[in-house]
């Protein structure tokens, strides 16, 4: 649609199924916003002077394919299901999200913060993790093929059953990780 919501108050607003394609969402306060089965196709909630916040919003099953959401926070997020193939989530905070089951292709996660977010049975299939804090994270069953994760914090997470073929874990910290029956498992994985 291409609305522009530039500094919007949406605060715990019910946005359940709306459709904003390409809507203009920088800045917009989205705290507690249900956002179920809405389609946020190429939306741009980017980070200017007011960072966007989604904190606890609803967005399971959301379309946020190819959406700026550089330095968002997204703590305590229902993103499970979501479609956030290649979005860009560079900078953001994910403490505590949950992205059961998202689609993830491609997303750029640069120091993002995801400590404590459920991403099992995620596909991150090439996804940049580089420099990303994942401590505690669960990432059972994920698929992590071909993810570039640079000096990641992986200390405390569950690898269960992942998926880390041609995968990246140069100098990834990963202190007391739980990894059991990992798949496509590279063959010098650095667990201390």
């Amino acid at each position: 649609t291409g609305a522009i919501l530039t500094g919007a108050n949406l605060t715990d607003a019910d946005l359940t199924g709306a459709i904003l394609t390409d809507a203009d969402l920088s800045g917009a306060i989205l705290t507690g916003a249900d956002l179920t089965d809405a389609d946020l196709t190429g939306a741009i909630l980017r980070y200017h002077d007011i960072d966007t916040n989604l904190h606890g919003a609803d967005m399971h099953r959301a379309d946020l394919s190819y959406a700026g959401l550089r330095g968002a926070d997204l703590s305590f997020a229902d993103l499970s299901f979501a479609d956030l193939s290649f979005a860009d989530l560079t900078h953001s905070y994910l403490y505590g999200a949950n992205l059961t089951g998202a689609n993830m292709n491609g997303v750029y996660l640069g120091r993002a913060i995801l400590t404590y977010a459920n991403l099992s049975y995620a596909n991150l299939y090439s996804v940049f993790l580089a420099n990303a804090d994942l401590n505690g994270a669960d990432l059972t069953g994920a698929d992590l093929s071909y993810a570039y994760m640079y000096e990641a914090h992986l200390n405390g997470a569950k690898l269960d059953g992942a998926n880390l073929y041609g995968a990246d874990l140069s100098r990834v910290e990963l202190d007391y990780v739980q990894a059991r029956n990992l798949l496509q498992c590279p063959a010098a994985l650095p667990i201390h």
